[in-house]
């Protein structure tokens, strides 16, 4: 027996429709049927309640219905020994990468700054500048964000990459650690942030890192908020020091209404939509799953609670 939930009684009506299509074999239940906790053998969910895996004595295994887990790890009902399965792709590389080309291209075409020259009432023209005069670096170099880099370097523009441990590459160069963030950045005239939340990724974006980026640079952050401090990127764009920012994920979500982000003239906020989960492609990347734990193979997307992702 499997359990289905998220937040939304509508989303879970479509998923649980498309899984008992995809895996008649399964019995899938929702909350609402107040399944006996010692019957769930697996739990597909996204935003569970508090206390949900309080009780799943049989529980062997947990899928969830995004990439991020960082908030499923730090669950204190869920026993560390039961594996958790992330999606790696579920329909949200290509979404990622509209995103993040979005912001690129506003940059490159100044439109940051036509949209604050038409709020001031300026006429002004800017030079021109072709893909191959930015340089944009991508942090995390999992499966979303090497679709990121490799897509933007299609599109001419001048490409590089960091991950936590060393990536050998033969179209893009890229970097690992501590001394190798601080190349990228230094190198990098938009800063596309891609990583999961995990504790070596909490707080790297902070006031040093931020200022090792060019005078003018712009960041795009669609990874996970906490990477993140908030304060200074408004510092380093109220100084000039950034030029813009384009954010999808914060610190604390709902985005709170008093935060300055909200008004910042150089400030785009989106609301956590950079890439969604889409249903069909989700599904069929969990019933494969399911159907391998079932014939006794490992499954895809397992997550390395050390790592956190």
């Amino acid at each position: 027996m499997i359990l289905l939930h998220t937040p939304s009684p509508k989303e879970v009506a479509a998923y649980l429709a498309l899984f008992r299509q995809a895996l008649p074999q399964f019995t899938f239940v929702t909350l609402a049927e107040q399944p006996a906790p010692t019957q769930l053998r697996y739990v597909i969910t996204w935003g569970p309640p508090p206390q949900l895996f309080d009780g799943l004595t049989a529980l062997e295994g947990v899928f969830a219905l995004g990439a991020g887990v960082d908030k499923l790890l730090a669950r204190e009902d869920l026993s560390p020994n039961v594996p958790i399965y992330r999606l790696l792709d579920g329909g949200m590389a290509a979404q990622m990468l509209e995103y993040v080309r979005y912001g690129v291209l506003s940059y490159q075409r100044h439109m940051d700054v036509y949209r604050r020259q038409q709020a001031a009432g300026v006429w002004k023209m800017l030079p021109p500048r072709q893909p191959q005069d930015v340089r944009v670096g991508v942090l995390g170099l999992g499966e979303i964000g090497l679709a990121v880099a490799r897509g933007l370097h299609a599109d001419g523009y001048r490409v590089q990459g960091w991950s936590r441990t060393p990536r050998q590459l033969a179209d893009l160069p890229s970097y690992h650690g501590r001394e190798g963030l601080l190349s990228l950045l230094a190198g990098s005239d938009v800063l596309a942030c891609v990583l999961p939340s995990t504790p070596e990724t909490i707080g790297l974006l902070d006031e040093e890192a931020l200022a090792r980026l060019p005078a003018g640079a712009m960041l795009i952050n669609a990874g996970r908020g906490d990477l993140l401090d908030e304060q200074a990127l408004l510092a380093a764009l109220d100084s000039g020091q950034l030029r813009c920012a384009q954010l999808d994920v914060f610190a604390s979500e709902p985005l709170p209404a008093d935060s300055r982000l909200w008004q910042h003239p150089a400030v785009t906020v989106t609301p956590h939509i950079a890439a969604i989960t889409l249903r069909q492609q989700a599904v069929a990347q969990i019933a494969a799953n399911l159907t391998r734990l079932q014939q006794g193979l490992p499954a895809m997307g397992k997550v390395v609670r050390q790592r956190g992702y």
